[in-house]
């Protein structure tokens, strides 16, 4: 029909474009291929020579790839820089989500992860086992940094200054009759879980749940976020309680190591 348009011209390119080719290029290197020559190029595109080498070219201008003489090309800075930029982009919850998974597995209990802003504790995420224990944490959550095992975990290891603030501006409000209102016995706690490298509570939030939590720390060693398990105290009883904060310090330090590489 006159005018119309055919369904292969009217698409937003074809997959035969440069851009495509780009791709396919970039696509090549691998652990076993850090150098391709123009002549590997060619031969893995089904392409001539000639043609090959103009996308190569291509790539090499935009700083994708460069050139190593005489063996051929390897990747180039801007492909490390989006690396860079992709690796910024991946936040905190999305790193730690699957270690939480695997902690939630190993447990069989739920996992937290929370973050210390001022005098509150957010809840980030939570991950669920077959058999969900209420709480006070749920997702987007604020609550007080004066009890629960994450709280004591994030306050224990922020500075004096910030503790007598806290301290301060929330007036250790009281949850439960475990829960800890005077500051001098607040402090107290706070070494004892910077000496033992996590926290271990029991009602403390909620009546009748165990809390252990574990701090995450940041590329400069600073205590960014905690990872913890909540569960019905009556199931994990007194001589369990060491394989489980085993486990939720494991989980920290998984989390903690792959915030150190995306930062590198």
């Amino acid at each position: 029909m006159t005018g119309q348009r055919s369904t292969r011209s009217s698409g937003y390119r074809e997959r035969n474009s440069t851009a495509d080719r780009a791709l396919d290029i970039l696509l090549l290197f691998d652990d076993s291929r850090l150098v391709l020559s123009g002549q590997e190029v060619a031969d893995r595109l089904g392409v001539a020579r000639s043609t090959a080498y103009r996308y190569l070219q291509s790539l090499a201008s935009s700083g994708f790839i460069e050139e190593q003489r005489p063996a051929g090309y390897r990747l180039g800075p801007r492909v490390f820089e989006l690396a860079r930029l992709a690796r910024k982009g991946v936040g905190l919850s999305e790193i730690a989500r699957p270690v939480m998974r695997g902690l939630t597995e190993a447990v069989g209990e739920t996992a937290l992860l929370t973050r210390r802003t001022g005098a509150t504790v957010v809840c980030l995420e939570r991950e669920e086992t077959d058999h969900p224990v209420r709480l006070s944490y749920e997702r987007g959550h604020v609550l007080p940094v004066n009890a629960g095992a994450a709280a004591l975990v994030l306050l224990a290891w922020a500075p004096e200054r910030e503790v007598t603030e806290v301290i301060e501006q929330s007036g250790l409000p009281r949850f439960t009759g475990a829960t800890v209102t005077d500051a001098d016995v607040l402090r107290e706690r706070l070494a004892e879980i910077r000496a033992a490298g996590v926290a271990v509570t029991r009602g403390e939030l909620d009546a009748e749940v165990l809390g252990v939590a574990a701090p995450i720390r940041g590329e400069h060693g600073d205590v960014v976020a905690a990872v913890s398990i909540a569960a019905l105290s009556h199931r994990v009883p007194e001589e369990r309680v060491p394989e489980v904060a085993d486990a939720v310090r494991a989980a920290a330090a998984a989390i903690t190591e792959r915030l150190a590489v995306l930062a590198s």
